[in-house]
């Protein structure tokens, strides 16, 4: 950042010396090397919160020597801080507390993630020291776990479906256990993954944990700046890198964030609504299923309902990121319900990119290109949604799995 002032110091003997056009260079010109000196900023990790290599080790060696004083525990606790299999690789995300850990586990590449850096940040279970832990049997232990669900996902869940959140036995480090248990069951997105995990294709897969790190498969997440979204180059080499190949897994990819929008909409007991919906928050794994990597901002029916049903003195009240509801201004209350869904952002924030042209023309060119820009373009407008009946939803989800489709028959036939 230093020498900025003097940059337009330049900037203004040139405008007086030299024409318009000159001007503009020598403007861009200074632009980029203020922005080379922020990137320097950034890789030498001088702005606060930075994720270094130095704060990732750091916070992996504090949670070893919690497990070395028998604190915590966890099926990957022996592989990180004893035998070694488990080696870090990169701090990716460290904001807030949050920490996102890349790493290697016997030859895998996975991520580590928890909600907070410290194991001791978490909240006690006073039931610990009250009780002799020994004494706590698993039904208790089930049934807190199912008490944590309703209050974080406001879900009721019965005794015999908390088997995902609690699969260990007593033995010698019981007490660590139940306590790495409880830091664990106070991140919402460990809770939505281990609930998942066999009912879902398009979450997480969860691998293990160690305290209140948890490990998830390692994806690649999708980024609006790049051209496709998605990295096609990353999940199956350089095939990828052709015309009609790239547009087969387009295709491909879309059809799988159909089958989610269908699979959240039906086949939980309640309505799952994403309200952060953008590349980054999905990835694709090689078979290209789509993955939603980052639930932070997912909530079932109820939540949701608890979520939208705020005061308001018009609609932009009811506004929640991506989830959003009408204000009654009679009551001055936001409706309880959402008014737009799943489909119309996916629609809105990733169809749009792949199936519309741009200033520059179509990113890809589809067979029933204009059927399908034409689809798309209705299912993303807002005015569309019928809330109360679902027969807009549904229409252009019918629609589109339609068109694509068909434009996939038409690929295979070219070839």
């Amino acid at each position: 950042m230093r020498g900025s002032g003097g940059c337009w110091k330049r900037l203004r003997l040139r405008g007086r010396r030299r024409s318009s056009a000159a001007f503009l260079l020598a403007w861009a010109a200074c632009w980029l090397g203020l922005s080379a000196s922020l990137l320097a900023l950034l890789r030498r990790g001088a702005f606060p919160g930075r994720c270094t290599d130095e704060s990732g080790r750091s916070i992996l060696a504090r949670l070893c020597l919690d497990y070395s004083s028998g604190v915590l525990t966890g099926d990957l606790c022996e592989d990180l801080c004893v035998a070694q299999k488990l080696v870090y690789k990169h701090c990716l995300y460290y904001d807030r507390g949050k920490k996102v850990i890349q790493a290697d586990w016997r030859g895998q590449p996975i991520i580590l993630k928890s909600k907070q850096e410290i194991f001791s940040s978490y909240q006690h279970l006073s039931m610990l020291e009250e009780v002799e832990t020994q004494d706590i049997t698993e039904t208790e232990l089930l049934l807190m776990a199912a008490l944590e669900v309703k209050n974080v996902l406001g879900l009721e869940l019965s005794n015999n479906t908390m088997g995902p959140l609690w699969t260990r036995r007593k033995g010698p480090h019981w007490k660590a256990q139940v306590a790495s248990m409880w830091s664990l069951l106070q991140q919402e997105e460990y809770i939505f993954f281990s609930l998942l995990q066999d009912f879902s294709k398009h979450v997480l897969r969860i691998i293990g944990s160690c305290g209140h790190f948890y490990a998830v498969e390692y994806l690649t997440a999708g980024h609006a700046w790049h051209k496709t979204l998605f990295p096609l180059e990353d999940m199956a080499g350089p095939s990828f890198t052709g015309h009609r190949s790239r547009v087969r897994a387009i295709i491909d990819i879309a059809l799988s964030f159909l089958d989610m929008v269908q699979h959240f909409d039906n086949d939980f007991s309640h309505r799952l609504h994403l309200c952060d919906i953008k590349p980054e928050n999905f990835a694709i794994r090689h078979d290209l299923t789509v993955v939603a990597i980052d639930v932070d901002m997912a909530f079932f029916e109820p939540k949701m309902r608890d979520i939208l049903e705020q005061n308001c003195t018009g609609d932009d009240d009811c506004n929640f990121f991506d989830c959003f509801s009408k204000c009654n201004l009679k009551i001055r209350k936001c409706g309880a319900q959402r008014a737009n869904n799943n489909l119309q952002v996916i629609c809105d924030k990733i169809f749009r990119r792949w199936f519309s042209p741009s200033l520059r023309g179509p990113l890809v060119s589809f067979p029933l290109q204009p059927q399908l820009q034409k689809a798309v373009q209705e299912c993303a407008e807002p005015g569309r949604v019928d809330a109360a009946a679902h027969q807009g939803p549904l229409k252009s989800l019918s629609k589109l799995y339609h068109l694509l489709r068909v434009s996939q028959r038409e690929l295979l036939r070219a070839e």
